[in-house]
């Protein structure tokens, strides 16, 4: 039988693994937001300029704070549930074959997308769409999610949650899938009880996240427009979002942002499984 997490372990290790990887990076994904709202088209390197010249270095963390909070439970649940469908679905030998890993990971995006993203990056897509104003009206976090809640009652923090549920079940089942299916090749080919190094985790991890980016990018761009501040007015829901994008910008729309969301995803996939992973470690939290 191949060795499980505890369940509190691996949600301290997700926790922790999220929370580390949402701050450090975060300008990535402030650049990649702002360059999938309507209107004029901005490059990285212009949004990036711009917003340093107008609101300085922490201008790229505008939101920020939403994300790190959700990013931290959104990881901690990931794992969490991952963990749990992952040894539902082993067979007698404890493998998992790379279909019930695509499930698993399924599983996984849906809790998360529920539980811990849907809220947290509406509210930091919001508040980067409020930054972006001459006057923005919120003044942070807790003043921002109250106004959104006040003015909009809990469907606000929940915008969008139809795509991002789509996104992050997608996003999870490629990537678990890639990582876990790469990781098992690699131990395949090594020495009986050799583990894997930092270099090696970190990388596996980063193909996971680059695979992860090109599939899933569609889902990502129709998510950022229902949680902008304008998405009530523009759209009825999210197929007329998409219909909109397609018929009025063009196909190659759907994957505005790939550049920022690829630097994010390849440093967030090393990031969060080499933490993970070492967290674990630290625990010694793997139980037979």
């Amino acid at each position: 039988m191949s060795k499980k997490e505890k369940p509190l372990y691996s949600l301290i290790a997700g926790t922790t693994a999220g929370a580390i990887e949402a701050f450090v990076t975060y300008p990535t994904e402030y650049v990649k937001t702002r360059s999938q709202f309507s209107g004029k088209r901005e490059g990285p390197w212009t949004i990036v300029r711009t917003t340093l010249q107008t609101k300085g270095v922490i201008g790229l963390y505008s939101g920020c704070m939403a994300l790190v909070v959700g990013n931290s439970i959104k990881a901690g649940v990931r794992f969490l549930s991952y963990d749990h469908f992952k040894h539902m679905l082993a067979d007698p030998e404890g493998k998992v074959s790379a279909p019930r890993s695509l499930a698993a990971g399924l599983g996984a995006g849906m809790m998360e997308a529920i539980f811990a993203v849907t809220p947290s990056e509406t509210i930091k897509t919001k508040l980067i769409d409020d930054a972006k104003s001459p006057n923005p009206r919120f003044r942070g976090l807790i003043h921002g999610t109250a106004t959104i809640v006040r003015e909009e009652g809990l469907r606000g923090v929940y915008r969008g949650l139809f795509p991002v549920m789509m996104r992050q079940g997608a996003n999870s089942a490629v990537r678990f899938t890639t990582y876990t299916t790469i990781k098992q090749f690699v131990l395949s080919n090594a020495r009986p009880g050799q583990t894997l190094s930092t270099g090696v985790t970190f990388g596996i991890g980063a193909i996971a996240g680059l695979v992860t980016v090109y599939t899933t990018m569609p889902l990502d761009v129709i998510k950022t427009r229902m949680q902008s501040l304008e998405a009530r007015q523009a759209y009825r829901n999210s197929f007329h979002c998409a219909y909109r994008i397609f018929t009025e910008e063009g196909i190659l729309r759907f994957w505005t942002g790939t550049t920022p969301r690829l630097a994010r995803l390849v440093m967030s996939g090393g990031i969060v499984f080499t933490v993970y992973e070492h967290v674990i470690s630290m625990l010694g939290a793997r139980e037979k």
